[in-house]
């Protein structure tokens, strides 16, 4: 897949699971469960031990029949950015903005995701490339500071994290959010160390059924 067609699949589901792998044996089961969801999108982070290894391995051993991202997270340079692009990373998201990781980025068409917080930030987040601007975090203001920025600025695409559940999913989406990225809220810390994949794929579904509430209202 091309940058637009992440982006355009990111958009359509409109979650991203965020997830600190401590077991990575447990990735098969939490990617199938979440496909099973409706998610399509999975973001390992940098502060997983061996994360490069992990999103590798995972790119070349989850075999499934319908499309899935593996992103990779709390990236924070460009060298790093490009490491995990040649591991299989389908996105980049980071928490900070620097121009030398958006060209190494779009260098091997891969869409990144930086992160700001004030208007300023997030403008020049922007007009430096950003495919989508990752607002960090997303929590301190909650769903209607998305509305407040699009005001003077509704030409941005924002995604949130940090503080995203299923109680405000909808909010965020129907306050100009294009997709959520969502860590624990999703992740049941419970239900992955049971390997209970029925009911995760139960809670990823909530998930998806909260985006289509927000794009309805």
């Amino acid at each position: 897949m091309n940058r637009i067609e992440i982006i355009q699949l990111l958009e359509e589901t409109g979650i991203i699971a965020v997830i600190r792998a401590k077991e990575e044996d447990d990735l098969d089961g939490i990617v199938k469960a979440l496909l099973k969801g409706g998610v399509r999108a999975l973001e390992i982070t940098m502060t997983t031990p061996y994360a490069v290894d992990v999103i590798k391995n995972l790119c070349q051993t989850v075999k499934l029949e319908e499309p899935f991202l593996i992103g990779a997270g709390t990236v924070l340079d460009a060298e790093t950015a490009q490491a995990v692009i040649h591991a299989g990373a389908s996105f980049i998201v980071s928490p900070i903005f620097k121009p030398e990781m958006v060209y190494m980025a779009h260098r091997y068409d891969r869409p990144i995701f930086p992160g700001a917080f004030t208007p300023t930030e997030i403008l020049n987040a922007w007009e430096g490339g950003a495919d989508v601007v990752k607002v960090f975090p997303a929590g301190r203001f909650g769903p209607k500071y998305f509305r407040d920025i699009h005001g003077p600025l509704p030409q941005i695409k924002l995604t949130p994290t940090g503080g995203v559940n299923i109680d405000n999913v909808a909010d965020f989406i129907k306050n100009g959010a294009s997709f959520v990225g969502v860590g624990t809220a999703l992740l049941d810390k419970t239900m992955i160390a049971n390997h209970d994949w029925d009911a995760l794929a139960q809670h990823a579904r909530k998930f998806i059924e909260a985006v289509k509430q927000g794009r309805n209202v």
